[in-house]
């Protein structure tokens, strides 16, 4: 596979055993004592040794994360960055480590709460940014795009909501693309995470903020899932199809800075009550919101599936494919297939309804819509 250097957003390293070269990340960033975070999960295969491996002196590990990460894997986190004298964060991993480690980069010399910094307004100006580590991200999956992103979402425990952190300097100062690491990715992980970066660039193709740069990203990113998913799904030792999956992650957490959408904003509150795979829910969620999107989106979805070449270039014809895709990888229509619960409705649809990610939703939506649409995900309801 063809090595690449690219500097947009950030510096991107990708090709395969680019992770050899970790040790010349560190140093080209100043980094002489890295904490390297990752999720439990990875430590159940080799890449981490690998990473170690390539540096000049091995790396203390920190990976009391969960899948859904909250603000106490950061704070305990930073307690142990500052306990052990670092000066750097390699964040190894899907989403979640990747967000814990830019959250332990950004909060090691604040004074101030992790909830202070919240993606609202200018509440980023707060921060002493002078205070922040730098961090190199190493993606194990293909789908958060959490590399290319200024942010973390985190739960509050306390409130039980999900709460994006923001600040320009959270994005990774190096970004390593390498498909060798994401060949022991299970099946299924791969079908959820690769949901995710579709759903990331559906979401922006679809919004109408004004950011041509993002759009045109998103569309390139869908044509990338469209012909690599399934391969990566079948074979995941095929490298070709798992660098463009990593590509079109990286893509999609590029593309949302033109917006999200009510696909997001449903699934935070179900990951933050029932720790679902955010991947795996959005996926869920996909069809019904393109459904009660259709008369103002229609238009947009017509001209992408000529773009991706589908047999039907109808929006019923997307439909299909995206219900298609779904089925290829064994992805569940309900939402009752996931949570097994319907007493939350209600507290939910007020999650949604106050989540970042609604105002980008091409259609605005009321507390009433997210709860119908709950009710009819749930239901199976098209």
């Amino acid at each position: 596979m063809m090595s690449m250097n690219w500097n947009y957003p950030t510096t991107i390293w990708f090709g395969d055993k680019r992770i050899n070269e970790i040790q010349k990340a560190c140093e080209s960033l100043n980094i002489h004592k890295p904490l390297i975070v990752t999720d439990p999960g990875i430590l159940k295969t080799n890449i981490i040794e690998k990473i170690n491996a390539s540096l000049t002196y091995k790396a203390n590990i920190f990976s009391d994360v969960q899948s859904n990460p909250t603000g106490k894997n950061v704070e305990l986190g930073v307690s142990y960055f500052n306990s052990n004298t670092h000066d750097g964060v390699i964040a190894v991993g899907g989403g979640s480590g990747m967000d814990v480690g830019k959250g332990i980069a950004f909060m090691a010399g604040q004074d101030r709460s992790l909830w202070d910094f919240e993606d609202i307004g200018d509440y980023w100006t707060r921060a002493n940014s002078e205070a922040i580590k730098p961090i190199i991200a190493v993606p194990t999956t293909a789908g958060t795009g959490s590399e290319t992103g200024r942010a973390g979402v985190y739960t509050n425990e306390e409130t039980k909501e999900k709460k994006i952190i923001f600040h320009p300097k959270m994005l990774p100062s190096i970004v390593i693309l390498d498909p060798e690491l994401t060949v022991p990715l299970p099946k299924s992980l791969t079908a959820f995470t690769g949901m995710d970066a579709l759903a990331h660039c559906l979401e922006a193709y679809c919004s109408n903020f004004f950011h041509p740069f993002s759009q045109g990203i998103a569309l390139e990113g869908m044509f990338i899932v469209k012909n690599n998913l399934i391969k990566a799904y079948h074979d995941g030792s095929n490298l070709e199809a798992r660098g463009n999956m990593l590509a079109a992650s990286s893509m999609g957490s590029i593309a949302f800075q033109k917006g999200l959408g009510a696909i997001h904003s449903l699934s935070h509150p179900v990951g933050a009550i029932y720790n679902t795979h955010h991947g795996l829910t959005n996926a869920v969620f996909m069809p019904y919101v393109l459904k009660r999107n259709k008369k103002v989106i229609e238009e947009k979805i017509i001209s992408l599936s000529r773009y991706l070449n589908l047999d039907d270039q109808t929006f019923e014809g997307f439909m299909s494919w995206i219900l298609y895709l779904r089925e290829e990888l064994s992805i569940p229509h309900t939402l009752k297939e996931l949570i097994h619960d319907e007493s939350k409705f209600e507290d939910m649809s007020k999650m949604a309804k106050d989540d970042p990610s609604t105002g980008g939703n091409p259609i605005p939506f009321e507390i009433n819509d997210f709860y119908n649409l709950y009710k009819d995900s749930y239901s199976g309801i098209l």
